[in-house]
């Protein structure tokens, strides 16, 4: 994957270098976007993981950080190959939900919690919408390319995103 990129990958070329047949590939994968999202979303769980300081909000914004300062590393470049695969690719979908989003989520869920629990959040925000909402503009801009990456610009993004846009006690349609 790092050495050519996904789009010069091919299920010949897999094989070969694993030393199985096609069809021993075929029987595992329906394609190649979802041995690629397997194998990424096993690599960012090792070269990511969210920190537990016992201040949950801080570590929200750093695993953000952190997470995008890997998808701009010469080893997370693939991420944005990878969706873009996926798009074309649908049968890699589940695969991609499986190993590369679902970790993703399940490893913010906890600190989300912990910062309920600590009485920090909005009551009845879940930790999945939480993860929409601060990682969504995250891949929205690496995607793009439309504006920096930079961990300081990302830890602004997310600053606002759990702080909100408004001043506070600013009212609607005012």
């Amino acid at each position: 994957m790092r050495e050519d990129g996904i789009p010069a990958i091919t299920i010949d070329h897999i094989a070969s270098r694993s030393g199985v047949s096609t069809a021993t590939i075929y029987k595992h994968w329906p394609c190649k976007a979802a041995i690629i999202a397997e194998a990424f979303g096993r690599d960012t769980a090792k070269a990511v993981t969210l920190p537990d300081t016992g201040r949950p909000i801080d570590d929200l914004v750093t695993y953000a950080a952190d997470l995008l300062t890997y998808y701009t590393s010469s080893e997370g470049a693939l991420f944005g190959q990878l969706l873009a695969t996926c798009a074309t690719e649908p049968q890699a979908a589940p695969y991609f939900h499986e190993f590369f989003l679902t970790p993703r989520r399940a490893a913010l869920e906890p600190c989300w919690e912990r910062a309920a629990e600590a009485g920090l959040t909005r009551p009845g925000v879940d930790a999945a919408t939480a993860t929409d909402i601060l990682m969504g503009p995250l891949a929205f801009r690496l995607l793009s390319g439309h504006g920096s990456l930079a961990p300081d610009e990302v830890r602004k993004l997310v600053e606002y995103a759990l702080h909100g846009l408004l001043v506070p006690g600013t009212h609607r349609g005012s």
